[in-house]
C-alpha cells in the first residue's frame, strides 16, 4: 500500500515537473517569436526608412545583404517561436524535434558570428576606414559602389571624412579633385523652400571652414546608432539565452512525452 502511493505520488510529481516545463518552453517560445518579430520589423524599416539610411544600405553590397540576413533570421525566429509553442502546447514528439534541430542551427550561426565579428572587429577602427577613405573616394563617381556610399554617410550625418575634413589631404579625391579640398557631399545645406540646397559651395570646396561639416563621419554614426549599439548587444545576450533554455526544455518535454 505504501509502495502504491509513493509511486502514485511520484507520478503525479512528474506530471506536474512536465507540465510546468510545458508551460515555461511556451513562454520562452513565445518571446523568441516576438524576437523574430522585432527583427523582422527592423530589416522592413531599413528597406523602407525614409530618412536615408535605405540609400546607404543600397549602395553598399555587404550591408544590402545584410539586410536580407536581419530579415532571414527574423523569418525563421518567428517560425520556429510559432512551432516551439504548437510543439509544448500539443506534446508532439515530431514538432518538438524538429523545433530543437532548427533552433540548434541557429544557435551555432549566432554563436559563430559574434565570434567572427569579435575576430575582425580591427577593421571597423578610425584607422582601417581613414585609409580606405584617402585609398578609395573619388569625390563624383556615383557608380563606384565605395564613393556613393560614403557620400551617402556624409549627406545623411552631415559629416566629413572618418575624423574630419583632414582626412582628405594626400588622398585619391585630392588627386582627382586637385581645385576642391573636400567633396560635395561635406558642404553644409539648409532647406529652401521646402528642398535642400547648399549654403555656399564654392565656399565650401575651396575650403571655407564656415560653409562644410567639420564634425568627422566616425563620431557622427556612433553618436546616432550608441543607444541601438547597446539595445542590440543586450537584445542579442538575452536571444541567445533564451534559445539556450528553450533547447532544454524541448528536449526534456520531448523525453517525459510517452
Amino acid at each position: 500500500m505504501g509502495q502504491g502511493e509513493a509511486s502514485a505520488r511520484g507520478t503525479t510529481m512528474e506530471g506536474d515537473c512536465l507540465s510546468c516545463i510545458k508551460y515555461l518552453m511556451f513562454v520562452f517560445n513565445f518571446l523568441i517569436f516576438l524576437g523574430g518579430s522585432f527583427l523582422l520589423g527592423v530589416g522592413v524599416w531599413v528597406l523602407v526608412d525614409p530618412t536615408g539610411f535605405r540609400e546607404i544600405v543600397a549602395a553598399n553590397p555587404l550591408l544590402f545583404t545584410g539586410v536580407y540576413i536581419i530579415l532571414g533570421m527574423g523569418g525563421m525566429l518567428f517560425l520556429l517561436g510559432f512551432l516551439g509553442c504548437c510543439g509544448a502546447i500539443r506534446e508532439n514528439k515530431c514538432l518538438l524535434l524538429f523545433f530543437f534541430m532548427l533552433i540548434l542551427l541557429i544557435f551555432l550561426a549566432e554563436l559563430a558570428a559574434a565570434i567572427l565579428a569579435f575576430i575582425f572587429r580591427e577593421h571597423l577602427t578610425r584607422e582601417y576606414f581613414t585609409k580606405e577613405l584617402k585609398r578609395h573616394h573619388q569625390g563624383y563617381n556615383n557608380t563606384d559602389v565605395f564613393t556613393s556610399t560614403w557620400n551617402a554617410i556624409m549627406n545623411t550625418f552631415d559629416c566629413c571624412g572618418v575624423n574630419s575634413p583632414e582626412d582628405f589631404k594626400d588622398s585619391l579625391f585630392r588627386l582627382i579633385n586637385q581645385n576642391h579640398m573636400v567633396p560635395e557631399a561635406c558642404c553644409q545645406r539648409a532647406t529652401q523652400t521646402g528642398e535642400l540646397a547648399y549654403i555656399s559651395k564654392e565656399q565650401c570646396l575651396s575650403g571655407n571652414m564656415m560653409f562644410r561639416n567639420n564634425k568627422g563621419c566616425y563620431s557622427a554614426v556612433v553618436d546616432y546608432f550608441e543607444l541601438y549599439i547597446y539595445v542590440a548587444g543586450a537584445l542579442a545576450i538575452v536571444v541567445l539565452t533564451i534559445e539556450l533554455f528553450a533547447m532544454v526544455f524541448a528536449m526534456c518535454l520531448f523525453r517525459g512525452i510517452q
